[in-house]
């Protein structure tokens, strides 16, 4: 007897080839059976007119504290991901001595928007080596499976200490005690290694973080430690700032060298020379074309923010009438900025100058004071629905231009309404002329994995942990400004794409042996919902979670974690641990 039978549905295998219709027959938390299954089951999911996938996998979390409070892995749990793998962007809490603590608070609250308050309750430090962390956090069953990576800046600030936090270079023997520290995690389960090199990002002090701008040897060095041990993946950020192509062939020399996948976030800078994204996509041809295997994490929409009373940024945050009020709960502010008089009194005042946490959060926020007209010109109300590819008559400028009023009148008065919790948009990333035309290029560049999502940060300004909902259902049936990508192809993206590139070869593809982390969508219903405020956190944290509805069932392991958009209370979920081979 099977476990569980899915009857009918469109199998989306992962690979992407096309769509097929088959029963899956599971026993075991495995596919034993794909084709018209006659087995009985203790179990049956009826999938007719639903599409049957494999779970998602994203690779791109920053789940490393809330792990340590949360069993349920909101919100990616809201949207099929089935495994999420954390780590990234260098940031993280192990390797970690008891005096680095602070330290790394300090830094995951700067550079991923997390309330220090939340982590200080929150972490439990059971570990000081990558090993423990990984044994603590397995001790606790979750909706999902977990990945870890060993992350750049805690590994220099364990081998380097307060030289790290001052930037110095590494010696030599620093080098050699973070290799040797980094192979150790690997050993012990990590998946990778992960680094960053971008301005924006800063701790919670507005100091850069300790592995910016790092010598490349030092990066090399660290790349062929890995290559040597035969493990691991190489996640690397990098917002090209400094020399574009420069720092692109930095990231291709890594991978060269190392012999290891890697992979780099990828997303549309306005400031881009010209001819930078062609220069970028033929250089992957390249590599790939030699066998180094080098990927793109890409975004299914805009990297941006979320203005509004509630959560970190808004655009009248640095005028004092609203600095004198920002301290009180939302019910009180809102009710005072419904005063006629304190809106005349604020429209009139200047910003104040924007501290560097503030813009490690949202870089975009000077601009409303530098160049008003193009922030208006790209700042959207993502009320009542959530949209996030709107055109120019839309945005507040359009707004202004159409009915006389001034930007600034209309965005106040956005932000009050749905009883003061009203939304904009303000696209950061991959809103270069306006439009989605690099964003559908890179979503269908063979060398794009989905990513970028972010799960468990920017808590209060960012909340793209729907992507894996959006990028099924804006690009696929909903798009009306542009050309949209073929389900399989959204599929795969964040299946067999992610899960061959990090080692996890037992998973992202719906095949007999397979693990059975399976979706049952209804695709005509699938959406998202508006971003919306939960104060969960630990110390009375608050964080933007985002909702979705057409997940018939999400299943971990052959168990059904979701039923119809619910949260069942199974928890299957365990650690990953380094690569895995297909069950036989």
């Amino acid at each position: 007897m099977l476990d569980v039978l899915i009857k009918g549905g469109s199998v989306v295998d992962g690979t992407g080839r096309p769509a097929f219709s088959a029963d899956l027959g599971i026993s075991g938390g495995v596919i034993v059976e794909v084709g018209k299954v006659t087995t009985p089951a203790a179990r049956t999911i009826d999938a007719d007119g639903a599409l049957v996938t494999p779970g998602f996998i994203d690779i791109h979390t920053h789940y490393d504290g809330q792990v340590s409070w949360d069993a349920e892995m909101l919100p990616s749990a809201n949207h099929g991901v089935t495994t999420a793998i954390m780590g990234n962007c260098g940031v993280g809490f192990a390797p970690a001595r008891s005096s680095d603590r602070e330290t790394l608070i300090a830094l995951m609250e700067g550079v991923e928007d997390i309330p220090g308050t939340a982590l200080h309750e929150g972490i439990t430090w059971e570990w000081e080596t990558m090993g423990e962390y990984i044994n603590a956090i397995d001790r606790t069953p979750r909706t999902m499976d977990i990945g870890v990576q060993v992350p750049h800046n805690p590994l220099r600030l364990y081998v380097m200490g307060e030289r790290a936090v001052r930037r110095e270079a590494a010696t030599p023997d620093d080098i050699a005690a973070m290799q040797a520290l980094l192979v150790e995690g690997l050993e012990a389960g990590a998946l990778g290694f992960t680094t960053a090199d971008t301005v924006g990002h800063r701790d919670a002090h507005g100091n850069p973080t300790y592995a910016r701008q790092v010598a490349a040897s030092e990066l090399y060095a660290l790349g062929e430690a890995m290559g040597r041990a035969g493990k691991g993946v190489i996640q690397i950020f990098n917002d090209f700032y400094r020399d574009n192509a420069g720092d692109f062939a930095t990231i291709a020399e890594l991978a060269r060298r190392s012999g290891r996948p890697l992979s780099f976030t990828y997303e549309q800078d306005d400031a881009w020379p010209e001819g930078f994204h062609e220069y970028v996509t033929g250089e992957m041809d390249a590599l790939n074309a030699t066998g180094v295997p080098i990927r793109a994490q890409v975004a299914p929409r805009a990297i941006g923010g979320i203005h509004s009373l509630q959560g970190t940024i808004n655009p009248f945050m640095t005028r004092p009438s609203y600095m004198a009020i920002m301290h009180l709960p939302h019910v009180e502010r809102v009710a005072i900025m419904r005063d006629p008089a304190f809106k005349a009194r604020l429209m009139t005042e200047d910003d104040r100058p924007i501290s560097d946490f503030v813009m490690s959060v949202s870089p975009r926020v000077e601009e409303w004071g530098a160049d008003p007209i193009r922030m208006a010109q790209r700042t959207f109300c993502l009320d009542p629905e959530p949209d996030y590819e709107q055109p120019l008559d839309r945005s507040l400028y359009g707004q202004s231009q159409a009915t006389g009023r001034s930007v600034p009148d209309l965005l106040y008065d956005q932000l009050l309404t749905q009883d003061g919790t009203g939304q904009v948009f303000v696209p950061i990333m991959n809103w270069g002329g306006g439009n989605y035309d690099f964003v559908h290029d890179t979503l269908r560049n063979p060398w794009s994995i989905l990513g970028l999502s972010d799960g468990g940060a920017h808590v209060g300004y960012i909340c793209d942990g729907s992507f894996p909902t959006y990028l099924l259902s804006h690009w696929t049936r909903d798009r009306n400004h542009g050309p949209r990508i073929q389900i399989e192809r959204a599929v795969q993206l964040q299946t067999t794409a992610p899960a061959e590139h990090i080692g996890l070869h037992d998973r992202g593809k719906i095949a007999l042996g397979y693990r059975a982390d399976i979706n049952v969508i209804d695709h005509d219903s699938l959406t998202i919902g508006r971003p919306t405020l939960l104060g969960d956190l630990p110390a009375g944290g608050t964080r933007f979670v985002q909702s979705a509805r057409g997940y018939l069932a999400t299943m971990v392991a052959g168990q059904v974690v979701t039923d119809r958009d619910r949260l069942t209370g199974a928890k299957p979920g365990k650690v990953v641990r380094g690569a895995q081979r297909r069950a036989a």
